[in-house]
């Protein structure tokens, strides 16, 4: 009697039982693989989400202004695109300039003049709602295109003419208009000083040709537009 007693204190797992243990542990392993899968699809909607998400290409298009307006239509045209929640539609704008000196009473200034009058360069994902921003911004008067389509740039065509100003800021360019004859007086160089007609204007160098007189005769001289001012008869 005692040893059945003992027989029956080692049976604790009854018939079967490992049958179950195994099932168990099948149902367990299908249910991480379910998991997986179900995680593997969510990832996948997350990449969808996220590349459904990236910003629009943007291009370079031109658009005209009321000559003189360049800066205001700027200002405008951002002020529109943020009021319409437009951002992530619009790049660069740029206003294409480049060094002036001018002449004030006798003195030099340099300012940054507009040398395309009346374009603004934008950059921008174009749609129906950029296109109606656009065009009906004060003092615009459309895009730059052919035909019904607006045109669009490249961004070396665009930086062909940016880089304009790039290179001119180096040397400003005078804006000063000289006439034959007219009597001018030089401000450097060997013949500092001396007053001269003018015989010849060299617009695309900037230069002069000016008759000084040396020991009685006139003889001609080049300079630049910086090193001469106009005598006030």
């Amino acid at each position: 009697m005692a040893d059945k007693f003992r027989d029956d204190e080692q049976q604790t797992v009854p018939i079967g039982a490992g049958e179950a243990l195994e099932s168990d542990v099948a149902a367990d392993s299908e249910t991480a693989v379910a998991g997986e899968a179900v995680g593997g699809a969510h990832q996948a909607e997350a990449d969808t989400e996220s590349a459904a998400v990236e910003p629009p290409h943007l291009k370079w298009y031109i658009i005209h202004a009321y000559s003189g307006f360049e800066r205001k239509v700027k200002e405008s045209l951002l002020s529109r695109v943020a009021a319409y929640h437009l951002q992530d539609k619009v790049g660069r704008i740029e206003i294409p300039t480049e060094p002036t000196t001018e002449m004030r009473n006798g003195k030099k200034y340099t300012i940054d003049r507009v040398f395309l009058p009346g374009y603004v360069f934008v950059e921008l994902a174009l749609d129906n709602d950029m296109w109606h921003v656009v065009k009906n911004t004060p003092r615009v008067t459309g895009f730059l295109q052919t035909g019904d389509q607006p045109n669009a740039l490249s961004e070396e065509e665009v930086n062909a003419m940016l880089n304009r100003s790039d290179v001119t800021r180096e040397k400003p360019k005078l804006k000063l208009k000289f006439a034959k004859g007219e009597l001018v007086r030089i401000t450097d160089g060997p013949f500092n000083n001396f007053n001269g007609a003018v015989d010849d204007v060299n617009e695309d160098k900037q230069t002069l040709k000016v008759m000084v007189s040396i020991f009685g005769r006139p003889t001609p001289t080049e300079v630049s537009f910086a090193n001469v001012e106009k005598v006030e008869e």
